[in-house]
């Protein structure tokens, strides 16, 4: 080889070194959690959480990126797996000890752009609730503390001026991970808290999911319509309840439940926008959940919330709403129809990178469930974080909100961010 090949070779190489990108960054975490109540099912008043989380992106070229995630987690309360294997599909009822968090290749050619894998979708535009949002299963193992969810599917995006069109493809359904029902975010009547619950699982039914949406950004409005086909990533559940009678006009004693999930087919149909005004934004999303089976109820789910900036303070406040057209079930655990028919708000501060408090919180319009969360935290030099956050629930047993007012609870957690 000359010495001219050597130099061109060496001259390519440094070239293309430059022209790639690595970037790296990910946090190790602990919280310590206390309740200052008992639940029926739940004794347990203090809770430890660990989580490692890394990410990778790699950029070759200026047309492909490729990203890369995991996570590691430990619990104090059964909350995470007691084994060691790596997961990479999220449908296990315990948090995955060792887990993928993503896996994606983002292609990029013009006006086209193609994201294939482990990936997270989301189409939501209001801030407290998402009726459109059907691609982004949550974590809702502490009901008030929620996580989306990764999924695996293929999502081409097609961009000429102000639209947006984008599809979306996912290979299997990805479900919400629920509160284990031993656990005190569970909802266990009071008569069957003290029988033993056997949690026989169940997975979404093997099929694919598809959805589309066209989104338009223009100077004085924002607007998208969204078609969603696949199935509830919530489930419903059958509920097999064993006992004795006390006597011959006693009450019945349950002394075994059996509890096992099924997913039904669910469509939507949704709309959503934003509309910027001198005095205040306004943003709405609603969707249309119908039940292809006839087995669920049919109905509307919406919310429209008024945005302000003053100063350093964001403030944020709307309504939940929702219409039943049709009813064929009681009414499920969902924690998203339980938020609805009530009044929403947020303000947080942000006028400093290193400190930053919000607040929110949930009204019902009946005044059946309150719901506030507090949260403050402070950067301590470039990586540390440290995080308080106080929770306050109360109302009546029947209402959805209401119903985990033994549950308020305060957090402290502590970030080293890389």
């Amino acid at each position: 080889m000359t010495r001219s090949s050597v130099a061109l070779l060496l001259l390519l190489c440094t070239a293309t070194a430059h022209a790639q990108t690595v970037t790296n960054r990910g946090f190790v975490e602990g919280q310590a959690i206390g309740y200052p109540q008992k639940a029926p099912n739940d004794a347990t008043r203090a809770v430890g959480d660990v989580l490692v989380r890394d990410d990778l992106f790699f950029k070759p070229t200026e047309w492909l990126q490729l990203a890369a995630g995991a996570d590691l987690r430990a619990n104090s309360h059964d909350q995470v797996e007691d084994k060691w294997r790596f997961d990479w599909e999220d449908r296990s009822l315990q948090r995955p000890r060792f887990s993928l968090r993503r896996l994606s290749a983002t292609v990029n050619r013009g006006p086209i752009t193609l994201d294939v894998g482990k990936q997270f979708i989301r189409w939501a535009r209001a801030d407290v609730l998402n009726p459109t949002d059907r691609f982004a299963p949550k974590d809702y193992m502490t009901v008030v503390n929620t996580e989306v969810m990764p999924v695996l599917g293929v999502r081409p995006t097609l961009q000429f001026g102000t639209e947006t069109i984008e599809a979306v493809w996912v290979a299997q359904p990805t479900p919400s991970r629920l509160p284990l029902l031993n656990q005190r975010w569970a909802l266990v009547p009071a008569g069957a808290a003290g029988a033993p619950i056997v949690d026989n699982g169940g997975l979404p039914r093997d099929r694919s999911e598809e959805g589309v949406r066209w989104r338009h950004v223009g100077g004085r409005f924002e607007s998208a319509l969204s078609f969603f086909n696949g199935v509830n990533h919530l489930p419903n559940f059958e509920t097999v309840v064993t006992g004795l009678p006390t006597g011959p006009e006693g009450p019945f004693v349950p002394t075994r439940i059996d509890v096992s999930r099924f997913y039904p087919k669910l469509r939507t149909y949704g709309l959503d926008f934003a509309v910027p005004t001198s005095v205040v934004n306004v943003k709405a999303e609603a969707a249309y959940f119908t039940s292809p089976e006839q087995i669920n109820d049919d109905y509307v789910l919406y919310v429209v919330e008024l945005e302000r900036q003053s100063g350093n303070w964001l403030f944020d406040a709307g309504y939940a709403g929702e219409v039943v057209t049709e009813r064929r079930e009681l009414f499920p655990f969902n924690p998203e129809r339980g938020l609805a028919k009530s009044v929403v708000g947020r303000a947080a501060y942000t006028g400093d990178p290193r400190r930053a408090f919000a607040v929110e919180g949930a009204v019902r319009q009946d005044g059946g469930g309150v719901y506030v969360k507090g949260e403050f935290s402070e950067s301590i030099g470039g990586h540390w974080r440290v995080t308080a956050t106080g929770i306050g629930i109360g109302g009546h047993e029947d209402d959805f909100i209401g119903q985990f007012r033994r549950n308020s609870s305060g957090t402290l957690g502590l970030r080293f961010s890389f």
